[in-house]
């Protein structure tokens, strides 16, 4: 049970991108004070990531590796991931000594490789809203404690929202947090970017570490993108579900 709940909040974190309901207290400097502010922000760290390029992303392809540990073990276990997106369809999977966990969204229907078990669509949150700023539906808005923290939160149609905290200097993303409900328990998140790499203009996270606060115990886990890939050829049946 131990082993399923960490590969799941491994494949939870491994796509980035988070499902947030309630946003984490952080310290930082403060400067989103309006919404005209948080929109500024928003346009810079578009800019910031590729700008026009980044709008025009048609496929995006991050494959890793990850090191995972809970406050309560002290050995860490390896796992590796892969990434496909394009558009609003996704593949993400997980591979572990321990078993090989994925999920597959076609853009109608979604399939996981555990029964019962599936996270928020991949592409409403995190790095994969930053192409939509500006478009029709994707509300950009102060952060919950306005004055605070240098960011803004991006929400998505479906009503997903993601709270960005952007370095003064670069208008990078340097990080986020969030909280969401997976079986009742509220579980709590950040991240901290340690490192982009640029592909084809594009500035994509490549290591970055993730903490995963479930109440009783407390899950880390720190990831490097091998490969990064943009706009590569993807074929349909890689969407296929039950593949």
């Amino acid at each position: 049970m131990m082993k399923t709940l960490i590969l799941l909040l491994l494949l939870s974190c491994t796509s980035l991108y988070v499902s947030a309901q309630t946003a984490v207290k952080i310290n930082n400097p403060a400067v989103t004070t309006s919404t005209n502010t948080a929109v500024e922000t928003a346009k810079a760290a578009l800019a910031a990531h590729g700008g026009d390029k980044l709008k025009a992303l048609k496929t995006l392809i991050i494959r890793g590796s990850a090191d995972v540990t809970m406050s309560a073990f002290n050995q860490a276990f390896p796992a590796s991931f892969a990434m496909v997106i394009a558009g609003q369809r996704y593949r993400l999977e997980v591979q572990s000594q321990f078993q090989t966990l994925k999920q597959v969204y076609n853009g109608k229907e979604m399939s996981s490789s555990i029964s019962g078990f599936s996270l928020p669509p991949v592409t409403s949150l995190g790095f994969p809203l930053l192409p939509h700023i500006g478009d029709t539906g994707y509300v950009i808005s102060p952060l919950a404690e306005a004055g605070k923290k240098i960011g803004f939160r991006m929400t998505t149609p479906d009503g997903f929202y993601t709270d960005f905290l952007i370095d003064e200097k670069t208008h990078q993303i340097k990080g986020y947090e969030s909280s969401y409900d997976y079986n009742g328990r509220t579980i709590t998140t950040s991240v901290v970017i340690d490192k982009y790499r640029i592909v084809d203009g594009i500035t994509v996270p490549e290591k970055y570490s993730q903490r995963f606060d479930l109440g009783q115990m407390t899950a880390y886990a720190d990831f490097k993108a091998k490969e990064i890939l943009i706009n590569s050829p993807v074929a349909d049946d890689v969407f296929s579900i039950g593949k």
